[in-house]
């Protein structure tokens, strides 16, 4: 069980070893990156290349570990049992009908492997990856309401990805394969439009790409445009049939972008980027 790219996701040599490892060490593998470099895309490739299911946690900052478990739902025991009349009085009595499975619980008991995405576990509270440790280590966990130990049939494959909003603890890190997605370089990114627009003219992907390496050059910017926001301005630019005369300069300078909103998106970057366009332009 290898991965080796795919049509749809240009995977990079180092990606594809670094996913192949994971396998290999059944770790899960941490990933790290831009925003828009495409790390949860990642997960979702790979389900599909091998061809296997693929469960999704989408962590937030109210988020609890033992929500990938279980819940128990006294609340609604506790109604059902007011208002059960006789004939709902047996489910009330067995406590399993009110424990809701969490997305580890289905990964665990699945009956074929799966690929688990635990995505931006760095949203969530500081104890949060501590709390999975032993789960994820020994794959099973105990289900104290109903006194039953839950062992995985099979080990998922699984991916955690980090927008490095907070430290991850150092036994968590020891637990995983770790790869930083850089961001592509001019040929990668060539590639990876191909795939999203592969009719699109080559004299306007090059100017739409000079234009976009060279605001993401620009020094002081808040946050850079990313692999996505490109893909949605090159979007923009073939809906909006933008000629290319637009997007390049007679003179080779910088010069202020159509649909800038798509890759510059607060009011300190478009301002930087209009200052740098004046002071060019009067040869300061």
């Amino acid at each position: 069980m290898k991965f080796q790219g795919s049509d749809s996701y240009i995977a990079t040599q180092d990606l594809m070893l670094a996913v192949n490892a994971s396998i290999t060490l059944t770790r899960p593998l941490l990933i790290k990156g831009e925003p828009g470099t495409g790390k949860t895309m990642l997960a979702e490739e790979v389900a599909a290349a091998l061809k296997m299911p693929l469960l999704q946690w989408h962590i937030k900052s109210t988020t609890k570990a033992q929500q990938g478990l279980y819940e128990y739902d006294a609340v609604s025991r506790l109604r059902d049992s007011q208002l059960a009349d006789l004939d709902a009085s047996d489910r009330v009595k067995d406590i399993r009908n009110y424990i809701v499975k969490g997305v580890l619980w289905q990964a665990f008991t699945s009956e074929q492997p799966v690929v688990l995405l635990i995505d931006e576990i760095d949203k969530a509270d500081i104890e949060f990856p501590n709390d999975l440790l032993r789960e994820i280590d020994r794959m099973e966990f105990y289900v104290y309401e109903t006194r039953e130990l839950v062992k995985a049939r099979h080990r998922p494959l699984v991916f955690i990805t980090s927008n490095n909003e907070k430290e991850l603890p150092d036994a968590f890190l020891r637990r995983c394969f770790f790869h930083y997605i850089r961001f592509p370089d001019a040929e990668t990114m060539k590639a990876i439009v191909e795939v999203h627009f592969p009719g699109i003219k080559k004299e306007l992907l090059g100017a739409a790409m000079k234009t976009f390496f060279d605001v993401r050059g620009l020094p002081g910017l808040k946050k850079k445009p990313s692999t996505s926001e490109l893909l949605d301005w090159l979007k923009l630019l073939v809906a909006e049939d933008i000629p290319l005369e637009a997007l390049q300069s007679k003179d080779e300078k910088v010069a202020m972008p159509p649909l800038v909103g798509a890759l510059l998106k607060n009011e300190q970057d478009v301002t930087l980027f209009e200052k740098l366009v004046f002071m060019q332009r009067h040869n300061r």
